[in-house]
């Protein structure tokens, strides 16, 4: 496997979770293990790992959108047990859409002198979309596997795959 990272996006119990705040559901569960999959295949070849973890202060301008979430520091904003993040991963916290808005996220893929990074995880259409644009944006070669995401809204989850492989030039597959 060429130089890759693998990139989880926002795994986490408020959108996993059938008890979370904002549950993705069914479709969220259903890619847990492909995801856990991933994680192994990446973790044997040594490769790094990155979650993406949405980390909301309470009077976040978010939730004029949406109802309050992830917040940092709590049950809703911690990855779902089934992915937890080992040791020497990287979590990095966000909160914005894109994982690069006011994170470290650019700085820590560069100094990994990656080529290629695989984005998993939800909203396809949010988080997923935005963080896959800005890695094209820096150059990357992006896969986004379509077992491993998943949204809430199928409409918008099959447009999303359309414009990260025709817009971005995603490996979509």
């Amino acid at each position: 496997m060429e130089r890759a990272a693998l990139i989880v996006v926002d795994m986490l119990n408020d959108f996993v979770d059938p008890h979370g705040a904002l549950y993705c559901g069914e479709p969220a569960r259903r890619i847990i293990p492909f995801i856990r999959q991933r994680l192994a295949d990446y973790r044997a070849a040594g490769l790094p790992v990155i979650f993406l973890q949405d980390a909301h202060d309470p009077q976040d301008r978010e939730f004029e959108k949406f109802p309050p979430h992830c917040l940092a520091g709590t049950w809703g904003s911690a990855v779902i047990p089934e992915l937890q993040p080992a040791q020497a991963e990287t979590v990095v916290s966000k909160k914005r859409f894109s994982g690069f808005f006011g994170t470290r996220l650019a700085e820590i893929l560069a100094a990994g002198a990656l080529k290629t990074v695989e984005v998993v995880g939800v909203c396809t259409s949010i988080c997923v979309m935005d963080t896959v644009g800005g890695l094209v944006n820096r150059d990357y070669a992006v896969v986004v596997p379509a077992d491993g995401v998943a949204d809430f809204d199928p409409a918008a989850h099959a447009f999303a795959l359309k414009r990260m492989a025709r817009i971005y030039g995603a490996d979509v597959r």
